[in-house]
């Protein structure tokens, strides 16, 4: 299967935001990619502290999911909105949800961010809690053969969900959309993703915001799909486009037989 990260740079308009992320779509389309993922926030990024309640979706309705599920059914592709605020029942906050749709333009799955970000020093503050409310479970899905699980920027700290993730069976391919701070991403985001790679022996498709936002905040992009030996296939520094490569089944399988470290697991 022939997987694409789209990296974007989002502003506060939100039509802008789904125009740009729609000609990312067709691209990929047209470099053959059967699954394409978006960043974190694709379809709006707001001032820091903001309410998000306003752009928020109900389940199955709104312009972002309705774009979503046309793209899927246009390309006969599989679709993953990075994030997108879902209504949730806390009327000050929100769900920061991943939504994939399958090649018909239905909903296959539906991930609520668990882990949710918080980071200060000097000027620079983040509490992602004072606007979102977290999710409570896992969620993965079947395209193609392959099991993919979902993930969202923050969980890529949390070893554990990936583990989650593949009980009671492994995962082929892991998603992660974030809009990883500047700060943190020039020092942690990469070797992060790898190790996630490594430690599992699955593909990693990691879609970013990438560049200076019209809000003033900075994201660190450097979009990456990286193999199951921890190999960076494609890579994207900054700015808006579209990264692609092969999940290869077999040589997943090859490098779980060469190192079957899922079967050596031993939980006290």
């Amino acid at each position: 299967m022939r997987v694409a990260a789209l990296q974007v740079v989002s502003s506060t308009d939100l039509d802008h935001n789904l125009a740009r992320a729609e000609a990312l779509l067709d691209e990929a389309a047209r470099r053959g990619a059967a699954l394409a993922v978006l960043p974190e926030y694709f379809c709006i990024m707001e001032q820091q502290g903001t309410s998000k309640t306003r752009f928020a979706e109900a389940p199955g309705k709104g312009p972002v999911q309705q774009m979503l599920s046309a793209a899927a059914a246009r390309h006969r592709m599989w679709v993953v909105g990075g994030s997108l605020p879902l209504q949730c029942p806390e009327p000050d906050r929100v769900f920061n949800s991943t939504m994939a749709f399958g090649p018909d333009g239905r909903l296959v799955a539906r991930y609520d961010k668990m882990h949710l970000f918080a980071f200060e020093r000097g000027g620079e503050r983040y509490a992602e809690a004072d606007t979102i409310a977290p999710g409570g479970a896992p969620a993965a899905f079947d395209a193609q053969g392959l099991r993919i699980g979902m993930s969202i920027c923050y969980d890529l700290r949390f070893p554990e969900l990936y583990r989650a993730l593949s009980t009671p069976r492994p995962c082929d391919a892991f998603l992660v959309p974030s809009a990883f701070t500047y700060t943190t991403g020039s020092k942690h985001w990469e070797v992060l993703l790898r190790a996630r790679a490594i430690e599992n022996l699955g593909y990693v498709v990691a879609s970013a915001q990438g560049g200076h936002h019209a809000n003033g905040r900075r994201t660190w992009g450097h979009s990456m799909i990286i193999d199951p030996w921890g190999e960076v296939l494609a890579l994207l520094a900054e700015g808006e486009g579209v990264i692609t490569a092969d999940i290869e089944t077999e040589r997943i399988a090859s490098w779980r037989a060469s190192l079957p470290a899922l079967e050596h697991r031993r939980i006290a």
